[in-house]
């Protein structure tokens, strides 16, 4: 164990400052690996496909509660928010490994509801379940998935192409999942103070499916493509969308404006934050595991975009030397990355 002035405590990188720390000591080897560290997914290939892929980890007590998340649901969220970065890059999902670490206080039966979940995910997207692996745990249950997929090189979409005049668009609506989570957490502690009450969950069915249920975009990927759209840069909201709009923006060396009176939110989602007396605009900012696809596009493609309701133009790109900033009432608000984080 390390000590002394060599020691420096984790939570002053965060988990982006410790990836940007890890990148900067790496070197790609290989002309096969074309973007490691640093985008939605890592792209590898040569000739006229690109290989795409994403691992991520879920881990008990630090992305999910089995006090009240179903199995099932989990598997399938598993499944489904690393289809998302394959979404991020403008691809097609074909692949999955799971990989699982959990202690002997599951039995036969939860492991075959979690991969009812799991399997369930891959027959609705498409993808196949090729690997993965299992081991003991000490620590709670521990899922690791790798996604595998596609894009022409051309259709290929990045993190750091956004250039000054693009539009800024997001898809679905925002907030949701994170006031789901909030309503989950509320009725835990109630009942853990009184175990004679049940939970009521009792008008919330859609922030609740948001946050238990979430869906990959695929579906705005075929949108795009049939209007001939290509994305100059893209990212899915898994971490708020303060916390990617920063992302794209450092990545572009590009600043951006976004229109607070713009940010799509729907209307159980206004409900549900008033009931629990929480700013409903700072939960879509900041919120996370909406998992929907935040990304630019040339203006050009205006008239391609603003009539459908899947998609919404919330601000746009502008030069660096203008900083990320919101547009409330007039007035410019420097935005600060304030989603979740992990470390």
């Amino acid at each position: 164990m390390l000590e002394g002035n060599g020691r420096t405590e984790l939570e002053k990188l965060g988990e982006f400052g410790l990836i940007d720390h890890i990148a900067a000591s790496v070197t790609l080897q290989n002309p096969s690996s074309l973007i490691g560290i640093g985008d939605d997914a890592a792209v590898i290939g040569e000739g006229d496909r690109r290989t795409l892929v994403s691992t991520d980890m879920l881990v008990e007590g630090v992305h999910f509660d089995l006090g009240y998340v179903p199995l099932k649901h989990l598997g399938y969220k598993a499944i489904v928010v690393n289809l998302s970065d394959i979404c991020a890059m403008n691809g097609r999902p074909e692949q999955v490994t799971v990989s699982i670490a959990l202690s002997n206080r599951f039995p036969l039966e939860a492991i075959e509801e979690l991969y009812s979940g799991i399997l369930m995910a891959c027959e609705k997207y498409k993808v196949d379940l090729v690997g993965g692996d299992t081991t003991s745990s000490t620590s709670g249950l521990v899922i690791s998935v790798t996604v595998i997929g596609t894009v022409a090189p051309q259709d290929m979409v990045l993190r750091s192409g956004a250039r000054p005049t693009d539009l800024i668009c997001v898809s679905g609506d925002l907030g949701a999942a994170y006031l789901g989570l909030q309503i989950l957490e509320r009725e835990k502690r109630i009942f853990v103070e009184n175990p004679s009450i049940q939970p009521d969950l009792t008008g919330h069915d859609y922030i609740l499916e948001r946050q238990l249920k979430p869906e990959a975009r695929t579906d705005i990927i075929d949108m795009l493509r049939q209007e001939g759209v290509i994305p100059t840069s893209m990212i899915d909201i898994s971490d708020g969308l303060s916390s990617e709009l920063m992302h794209i923006c450092k990545q572009s060396n590009v600043g951006c404006r976004v229109y607070t009176e713009r940010i799509p939110i729907d209307a159980a989602t206004g409900l549900a934050a008033e009931e629990l007396h929480l700013d409903v605009l700072t939960c879509a900012l900041n919120g996370g595991e909406d998992y929907e696809l935040l990304f630019t596009a040339s203006i050009r493609a205006h008239d391609r975009i603003k009539d459908n309701p899947a998609m919404h133009i919330i601000g746009h790109v502008t030069e660096s030397s203008d900083g990320v900033n919101l547009v409330s009432g007039g007035s410019l608000i420097p935005l600060k990355a304030q989603g979740w984080r992990h470390l």
